[in-house]
């Protein structure tokens, strides 16, 4: 399992509540048999309406890893491919005031952080990579701090998902395969399952 302890990048500040999953990746790219190249229409309609001045455009921000948004992020429908489009442009970790819960699910189960803050801290985090677009911000999940510039500042995550984070648990696909043997050693013991398969 991969351990994610403490993430170092250029950031992206993205700035608006209630940014749903329908703007990060639009209907119509959900049709595709797998997530390649959902990176490259992240934010398609926004970008086009902006006429390239979107910040995921813009050239001071090209290979960010660290997005910083604001208010209910990713809230809408459940669809998994907003998050898979973010990391195939290259984003590594979140912070926000806040995601909406099946965004922030289909994150973690990703192995990409999403950390809250305060506005204050949200606002402070965007206007320091506005002016410093091409110097990097180091988010640590041990001390659940973000530091960019001469600052430290607090985020939160709850315990839960820190743990997964830190102790390389947030894949519950590879944890089924590398326990593959006790699964087996289980399902062998049940007799609906053992039955199921005599049949």
């Amino acid at each position: 399992m991969t351990q994610v302890t403490q993430l170092s990048g250029r950031g992206l500040p993205l700035t608006g509540d209630d940014i749903d999953t329908d703007r990060i990746i639009p209907a119509r790219f959900l049709r595709c048999v797998t997530f390649d190249g959902l990176g490259d229409q992240v934010f398609a309609d926004d970008r086009a309406q902006t006429g390239g001045d979107h910040a995921f455009d813009q050239a001071q921000y090209q290979g960010a890893e660290i997005l910083v948004v604001n208010r209910n992020f990713g809230c809408g429908s459940s669809r998994e491919h907003a998050p898979q489009a973010i990391a195939r442009w290259g984003i590594k970790a979140l912070i926000g005031e806040s995601f909406a819960e099946i965004f922030f699910g289909n994150c973690v189960a990703m192995g990409i952080p999403c950390v809250t803050a305060t506005s204050e801290v949200v606002h402070k985090a965007q206007q320091w990579i506005q002016a410093h677009p091409q110097d990097a911000l180091t988010l640590d999940l041990t001390t659940l701090t973000v530091q960019f510039g001469d600052q430290t500042l607090p985020v939160t995550l709850a315990d839960g998902p820190q743990r997964m984070f830190l102790e390389g648990m947030w894949d519950a696909c590879g944890q089924l395969v590398a326990q593959a043997d006790a699964v087996r050693q289980t399902a062998a013991q049940l007799p609906y399952v053992t039955w199921s398969v005599a049949k």
